[in-house]
């Protein structure tokens, strides 16, 4: 072909080159499940605003409860928004959706590398779930660790009536932190991490609060990598200060225990070093093979429990307060079943006594429904192009299952903005990651492992502090004029933190 021949079909093979590259381009995103067109560079990140589980819910509705979005110059986000289409997601494909989307923060240290949260679901996985389970979340781990959990319920109702005597308003999300806080660190390593009038234990909660804050804020980074090295917004930055404080902690109770343990092997006195808590398990399993379990791993695993098995918790019990204090009839009708159901000398609610009491369960559900502590769960992603719908999910698309708006779905729920716990007693609903219509803790293999552990705690939390006392808002304040507004987050706590006096109750 001579050269003006070559020029002259050119542009002919560039447009046909264009052509095709077009029409492909456009019947695979036809493949994609609905949603907003994405502008060039930033996608669709205008379509969210400060608190992108509502916006999204309200997407949803547009273009249905299987979208697909460009955040950014990264990876294709699909968002799900029904019970039918989560299901099919962590159930029919659970396996095809079981890998995660690991956002920076999550890789400081390399976290992404060792967590039980970030690991995709392979052996090394399977190994630190299985561990977890047996030395902490197994049906005989948490019956063993019951009395520990009641003792620190009854710190919390002895400082609540501290506050009773003293008319003192109790900041209820900062004292249900201090308890689930506590009840973790005398679980893993016998001793307690805060106190409830004391700023000496300040530190740790800084510093998990700190992780939960920086953790929940989006990240340019995440939306762009090339701007990676530069860290924009410094969140990379802040979350390693606070992971290595973090881990500075554990460093310091690991090396103490181990340097007990010296001492206790050369004076022959096995028993002395022994506390017979989480860190002696692991530290046991850790030697036996330390390829098996090491104690790096150990400190990863710390990690994950506290920053996920403490804010969670105090959140939904923050919000079941508040419900509860808004709807003064559910309160009374709680405190009634509890007044049958407990011993008259009882103070706290024993969890044994849990399986008796269907209206707390119910409470609690509806609590989780319109208040799930973690409104996206924790973001899966597609390890295959899997067909759903009839649609195309990509292989490495990010997968948000918003439980925010499966809660408040007009097709499964009356009455969505309402707090009406009588709805789960007569039903067959419950938040195990079998009913889609409730999921709260995820659903599949990759569901949260600590969900037994939170369901004791919520209910012994919660039952204790509307048992004992009656409660009322600082100043004066009408339960109706409370901000009922979130804070978008890891979790979605209160705008506004709860301030309520506790009373003494009459028939006490």
């Amino acid at each position: 072909m001579d050269n003006p021949t070559f020029f002259l079909l050119l542009p002919l093979f560039l447009l046909t080159f264009i052509y095709v590259f077009t029409i492909s381009s456009r019947r695979n995103h036809r493949r994609l499940p609905p949603g907003p067109y994405p502008f060039p560079i930033i996608g669709n990140l205008l379509e969210l605003s400060n608190k992108p589980h509502r916006s999204l819910a309200a997407l949803s509705k547009r273009y249905g409860p299987l979208m697909s979005l460009k955040l950014g110059s990264s990876r294709t986000t699909i968002v799900v928004s029904s019970p039918d289409i989560a299901q099919q997601f962590f159930h029919k494909h659970d396996q095809l959706f079981s890998s995660r989307s690991v956002p920076e923060t999550a890789r400081i240290m390399d976290h992404h590398k060792y967590s039980l949260v970030w690991l995709p679901a392979g052996d090394q996985w399977r190994r630190l779930r299985r561990i977890t389970k047996e030395c902490l979340f197994s049906g005989q781990s948490l019956d063993g660790s019951q009395q520990l959990r009641m003792q620190k319920v009854q710190e919390l109702v002895n400082y609540v009536s501290k506050c009773c005597q003293e008319e003192k308003a109790v900041n209820i999300g900062e004292v249900a932190f201090t308890t689930s806080l506590n009840i973790l660190s005398n679980l893993l390593f016998s001793t307690d991490f805060s106190q409830y009038d004391s700023m000496s234990s300040q530190e740790i909660k800084d510093v998990i609060w700190g992780v939960m804050e920086v953790g929940g804020k989006p990240n340019l980074v995440d939306f762009f990598p090339i701007l990676r090295p530069l860290d924009p917004q410094g969140l990379t930055s802040q979350c390693s200060v606070y992971a290595n404080k973090l881990f500075a902690i554990f460093d310091s109770i690991i090396d103490q225990r181990l340097q007990a343990r010296r001492i206790s092997s050369s004076s022959y006195d096995n028993h002395s070093s022994t506390q017979n808590d989480v860190l002696d398990l692991l530290l046991n399993i850790s030697f036996k093979d330390e390829s098996e379990f090491s104690i790096n791993d150990m400190k990863h695993l710390f990690s994950d429990l506290f920053v996920a098995g403490t804010d969670t918790v105090s959140t939904t019990l923050e919000w079941a307060m508040t419900e509860l204090i808004r709807n003064p009839k559910e309160m009374e009708i709680a405190r009634l079943e509890l007044i049958k159901c407990m011993q008259s000398n009882d103070k706290i609610l024993q969890e044994r006594d849990i399986p008796q009491l269907p209206y707390l369960h119910a409470v609690i559900k509806e609590t989780l429904r319109l208040h799930p502590p973690a409104p996206f769960l924790i973001p899966h992603e597609a390890t295959h192009d899997v067909e759903v719908e009839g649609f195309i999910v990509p292989k490495d698309a990010q997968i948000l299952c918003n439980v925010w708006a499966i809660g408040r779905d007009t097709n499964v729920w009356s009455n969505t903005n309402e707090f009406m716990p009588e709805r789960f007693l007569d039903v067959e609903i419950d938040y195990r990651g079998q009913d889609f219509n409730l999921i709260p803790f995820g659903a599949g293999r990759r569901m949260c492992p600590g969900l037994n552990i939170a369901h004791r705690m919520l209910h012994t939390i919660l039952g204790s502090l509307i048992y004992n006392f009656d409660w009322k808002l600082e100043g004066n304040m009408k339960a109706q004029d409370l901000d009922m507004e979130e804070k978008f987050g890891l979790t979605l706590p209160r705008n506004v933190p709860l301030m309520a006096i506790p009373v003494k109750c009459d028939r006490l």
